[in-house]
């Protein structure tokens, strides 16, 4: 392992697009040329004798049986600068959740977009709904680098007309969308061409190939440099005093902004009172301050009622806590959303009750146009005012992944029924 692969943080990234775009057989191409796969996986993926590189990730039996994608597959890899995880997911309506969830945490998205499916000898094409509809949710999620790639150029008659009519059309909707995108890069998943090794002026394209874009990729930084915002997850008491704790609760989580350190002043949400962090341990009990993005065991100068879903916050956070919130809503449940269903809320460790109070406006996918509307449909995206039976601490999700978003759970089913970031 060179040196440099052993101190670059690993890329996380995913494949997103419409139905059949080719995502699945992108990441077996990306396993197999990056001689990611053992021999005896690769023979058992074989289908008359040709290799199917979707079956790499596709490792449901419905999956197979179907051939879709319904769940999100992580598979590792990598290459003498970087590694990745990569995550595939679905390309179908009905799994839009699968989607966010992978895009949630992810640094950076492929969306790729099947020349196949697009009437690309048009230069005024339209693009497919899903392409559109899962570009929007990497922006609403702040996926902070997205790669387009136009797929199955090795299946049409003319490539470079049809790469050069998609990419307008997809440079167009980024541009009314307000979407920031690295590049638009032409591939094809099947043949490998300028997947992993460029393929010198095939569409007229000079530039780097898919791989050689994602290696140059930042990672998303942790929010270091805010306040200290710590969500508990577990409380654990320790009775022997000889342990680090010397007797008292350590507080255990993750740190979502800030640091956490030694000295510092914290305040105790939802119960407001005031502490001083005593001790600081990292996962492996080591003592030493742990910062956002890492997981942390805090210890306070004296004993204070503080109980899983509690937040420890530095009294210098710009929070905001409030019992009623103006959220932009991803709607993942198969039934509509109106004004008036009750839902559980889980922000950060802390499940509270919230009330769907008013449907503002849906985002029309096709037009980007917000229109009036009492009911959201399932995989819709719209403006909502939320009241909750409790108050939360929220940033707006500008400001914070971490703080500025939250789900909502069918009070029956359990279901996810919405990916939810906050406004105001």
């Amino acid at each position: 392992m060179t040196a440099q692969l052993a101190t670059r943080p690993a890329l996380k990234f995913i494949t997103c697009g419409s139905v059949d775009d080719g995502k699945s057989t992108l990441i077996g191409r990306l396993l197999v040329d990056s001689k990611s796969v053992l021999q005896d996986h690769l023979a058992g993926v074989q289908r008359q004798g040709e290799t199917d590189l979707a079956l790499l990730t596709d490792g449901l039996s419905a999956e197979r049986e179907q051939g879709i994608t319904i769940d999100v597959a992580y598979r590792y890899f990598s290459t003498e600068t970087r590694k990745f995880i990569i995550g595939d997911a679905p390309g179908h309506e009905q799994y839009t959740r699968n989607m966010v969830t992978a895009a949630s945490s992810a640094d950076a998205a492929v969306v790729l977009v099947d020349a196949t499916k697009v009437d690309w000898a048009q230069p005024g094409l339209a693009l497919l709904p899903q392409t559109r509809r899962h570009s929007l949710l990497l922006k609403l999620l702040r996926v902070p680098s997205v790669i387009f790639a136009i797929n199955k150029l090795d299946a049409v008659a003319d490539a470079a007309t049809a790469f050069v009519n998609i990419a307008q059309a997809l440079q167009r909707f980024a541009d009314d969308a307000a979407l920031d995108i690295n590049a638009i890069v032409p591939i094809s998943a099947l043949k490998g061409w300028n997947v992993v090794s460029a393929q010198p002026d095939w569409c007229n394209y000079s530039g780097p190939s898919l791989l050689e874009l994602l290696e140059r990729l930042p990672v998303t930084p942790a929010d270091e440099e805010g306040p200290l915002a710590f969500a508990v997850q577990w409380v654990e008491k320790f009775h022997d005093s000889a342990d680090t704790s010397k007797g008292r609760r350590v507080y255990w989580g993750r740190v979502g902004t800030g640091v956490a350190r030694v000295g510092d002043s914290v305040k105790v949400f939802p119960s407001g009172q005031s502490a001083v962090i005593k001790e600081v341990l990292s996962a492996v009990r080591v003592a030493g301050d742990v910062a956002a993005g890492h997981s942390a065991g805090v210890v306070l100068d004296h004993e204070v009622d503080v109980s899983r879903g509690d937040w420890l916050l530095s009294p210098e956070s710009a929070v905001k806590t409030d019992t009623q919130l103006s959220v932009t809503l991803a709607w993942l449940d198969d039934e509509s959303l109106v004004a008036g269903r009750v839902y559980w809320a889980l922000h950060g460790h802390r499940w509270v009750k919230a009330k769907v109070t008013r449907i503002v406006h849906r985002l029309d996918i096709n037009t980007l146009e917000e229109h009036e509307a009492t009911e959201l449909l399932p995989n819709a995206i719209g403006h909502v005012q939320l009241t909750f039976q409790q108050p939360l601490v929220t940033l707006h999700f500008e400001q914070s992944r971490i703080l500025g978003s939250l789900v909502l759970v069918d009070t029956a089913s359990h279901k996810t029924s919405a990916a939810v970031l906050v406004q105001a």
